[in-house]
């Protein structure tokens, strides 16, 4: 398995361990302070501010979590920090806020988001990165970013994300475009080191061969008694959320 084992060791909490009714909203420092409590591996998500800071957090616009609205690559950094998140005392933080309130005690996750054009969160990520000596590892389901960071950052285990590509949100791709992308047609080019698959995708052929072929096989987002059995059968660790969130041994593979 090769730079991509640490990612195996131990499940991954989706976004954080979080839980909006406790008062941890997603891919918060309350959530990724619960998450390392708890032993978890963290994934993560990256956006880029107006001014070029990379920030945690997920959606393309603010409407869906905070007290703001409208893209978050329209919006400064000091924009960003001053909307409220769901009512809590949490606010969006940026990669480097969350690296220091992990400070290497669980191997993080991070996925770059598609950005219109260049590659300036790639290039921002690899340079907050620098110096970090915890675990960590980088993926993106554009697999322009992979490659990105294969130059970049050759050195950080970097992976291919992927599903069906049959949802609402990838209606604007051409059949054609999820086609290769359903199948990891670009794996060849990038070389990741691991790849991160729907669970409700499996079994699939590709993520199944690049895995008998040593690629650690991550599978996302296992909530259910349903997606954990599948899980079990052809991945080596679960991606998850929303079940049972006081016991670690609960959330183990298998």
């Amino acid at each position: 398995m090769g730079r991509g084992r640490f990612l195996t060791e131990r499940p991954v909490a989706h976004r954080g361990f979080h839980d909006i009714a406790a008062g941890r909203v997603e891919n918060t420092l309350s959530a990724a302070a619960a998450a390392v409590d708890r032993g978890f591996a963290i994934e993560c998500d990256l956006q880029l501010t107006a001014d070029g800071e990379a920030v945690v957090f997920h959606d393309d616009t603010l409407d869906r979590l905070t007290d703001s609205t409208g893209p978050v690559r329209d919006r400064s950094l000091a924009e960003i920090r001053a909307a409220s998140l769901s009512g809590t005392d949490d606010r969006i933080p940026t990669l480097a806020d969350l690296l220091a309130e992990i400070a290497g005690s669980v191997p993080l996750i991070i996925e770059l988001k598609p950005q219109p054009g260049g590659d300036a969160l790639e290039r921002r990520t690899t340079s907050i990165l620098e110096g970090y000596s915890g675990p960590i590892a980088v993926m993106s389901f554009d697999p322009r970013s992979v490659r990105a960071m294969r130059s970049l950052a050759p050195h950080l285990p970097r992976g291919m994300v992927a599903d069906r590509f049959d949802d609402a949100e990838s209606e604007s791709l051409s059949p054609l475009r999820r086609l290769a992308l359903r199948h990891l047609a670009w794996a060849p080019m990038v070389r990741p080191d691991f790849i991160a698959y729907g669970v409700r995708a499996l079994p699939a052929n590709a993520p199944l061969l690049l895995r008998h072929l040593g690629l650690p096989l991550l599978t996302w987002t296992v909530r259910t008694p349903a997606e954990r059995t599948t899980a079990a059968r052809y991945a080596d660790q679960i991606i998850f959320e929303d079940f049972d969130r006081t016991d670690r041994a609960s959330a183990e593979l298998g």
